[in-house]
């Protein structure tokens, strides 16, 4: 074996280790980035960018179907699935590049194709090559959950690793699981002329504020999506074009494709964790706040550090470790402040704790401002006024904000800078924006939390009285 000796060593070249990889080797240090698969990871390949680019044809085809209340004739549009797809696949070329191999060997890292693992606390193995490093990042993702459901092994499934290679349409596409990602797919293939079954174990959107699914689902289900909720599975059986679901009361779909979609699996296994001195669960690597390990050698960022499973999550561990790493500076990653989105139609996105969770921690503390869409008049010019802002406060600052609606997954940007800025909700409130735009959603949420001390405030009117009276 060839020895390679390093500052630092990444596992897994998705977002989190490409990210680190990118900006130590441009501050100087030595980094040894090693992959088994391909270069950009699950969000590249078969996450984020496939799911976005298909659901952008979707809402094309959709739109063709919705003309009538501009004045434009609606038409059935004619979908060519595999062109479909061949959208997809550029969309993934065009943004491959910049996660190539020849772009990091071009930065001066060395990218090493093969699959790793721990011999020892300093040390991995990979193909043909032994590496001793400094620090070690394990940054390998999650995979698709398949669930032990009795005959799931002999029947052909989906799932977000296989459904974009997919292009042929299914007749009919039954979907296991209700979280975002089996919802987006849902809506997408809906649209674009497929019938769809979303099949759930509990309630679809389980993880979000129930009211503001609620509008999601009211509108997913008017484009024809079915959604059983309270549904556990308890058997799968059929073939390709003949599949049939079992669920525990005693319902049965039928269908002609199988998604698989009711969560991640973190990616730790076969990695000789245990021969680095690494504890970790299924859940993934056991890290504390600064996201290093219990071998202080070895730190994990994105799914693999076991907490919240988004892209962006991957990249703001990056840079916490980053800065470790390279200056000693004691930074500590957190929550508080992280937002996601479900890109489904209307957009569903969250930051900081819902408004039942905030209540659970502040209780009377917490003051629940909300705006609906139906009232912004930019909404109402797109014929998108369903969904609703809702923004949590506690003593002046925002806490967290939940957002249905359209270009939600943008809107809550907003409130996440505000959050992580520790902002007082009226200097949201003071700000200017630009009529019309949806963003005034937001200022009019934050608008109402003078409401009541301005409007309703006697003291108020009296003084207002006085100054009429005397001021010339």
């Amino acid at each position: 074996m060839e020895m390679i000796e390093t500052d630092i060593c990444i596992l897994g070249a998705g977002s989190g280790g490409l990210s680190i990889a990118a900006g130590a080797v441009q501050m100087g240090a030595r980094v040894v980035l090693i992959e088994g698969g391909e270069m950009g990871g699950d969000c590249l390949n078969a996450g984020c960018v496939p799911s976005k680019a298909l659901i952008a044809s979707a809402k094309h085809a959709h739109a063709m179907t919705t003309g009538a209340a501009f004045g434009i004739a609606p038409v059935t549009p004619e979908v060519d699935f595999g062109a479909v797809k061949d959208h997809v696949a550029q969309v993934i070329a065009g943004i491959a590049p910049l996660d190539s191999q020849e772009r990091f060997e071009g930065l001066g890292v060395r990218v090493i194709r093969a699959w790793a693992k721990f011999t020892g606390p300093d040390a991995v193995e990979a193909g043909e090559y032994r590496i001793k490093a400094r620090r070690f990042v394990v940054a390998t993702g999650s995979r698709p959950f398949v669930p032990p459901i009795p005959g799931i092994d002999g029947v052909p499934y989906l799932t977000n690793e296989t459904i974009f290679a997919q292009r042929e349409r299914p007749d009919h596409l039954i979907v296991i699981g209700g979280g975002p990602i089996g919802m987006e797919m849902a809506q997408a293939h809906r649209r674009l002329g497929c019938k769809v079954t979303v099949v759930e174990g509990a309630k679809a959107f389980g993880r979000d504020d129930p009211e503001a699914a609620a509008v999601v689902l009211t509108a997913m289900r008017r484009e024809g999506v079915e959604v059983l909720e309270d549904a556990p599975v308890v058997g799968v059986s059929g073939q390709e074009g003949a599949i049939k679901v079992e669920i525990k009361d005693g319902r049965v779909v039928h269908g002609s494709h199988l998604l698989m979609a009711v969560g991640r699996q973190v990616s730790v296994e076969g990695l000789g964790l245990e021969a680095a001195g690494v504890e970790f669960t299924r859940k993934g690597v056991t890290v504390g706040a600064d996201l290093r390990s219990s071998n202080r050698k070895v730190y994990a960022v994105g799914d693999a550090a076991g907490g919240l499973q988004f892209t962006h999550v991957a990249g703001y561990h990056a840079g916490i470790v980053i800065r470790q790493m390279l200056f000693g500076l004691p930074f500590k990653a957190s929550t508080a402040h992280i937002p996601w989105a479900t890109y489904t139609d209307p957009e569903l996105a969250q930051v900081g704790p819902t408004e039942a969770e905030a209540r659970k921690i502040h209780g009377d503390a917490l003051t629940v401002l909300r705006f609906e869409f139906a009232e912004n008049d930019r909404a109402r010019a797109m014929h998108q006024t369903e969904g609703l802002i809702k923004v949590m406060v506690v003593k002046g600052r925002p806490i967290g904000a939940t957002i249905a609606g359209a270009q939600a997954g943008e809107l809550i940007g907003l409130w996440a800078m505000a959050i992580a800025a520790k902002i007082k909700i009226s200097a949201i409130a003071g700000t200017v924006l630009p009529y019309p735009t949806l963003s005034e959603v937001s200022k009019r949420a934050a608008g109402a939390y003078f409401s009541p001390k301005l409007f309703d405030n006697p003291m108020v009117k009296r003084v207002v009285g006085l100054v009429q009276r005397y001021l010339p």
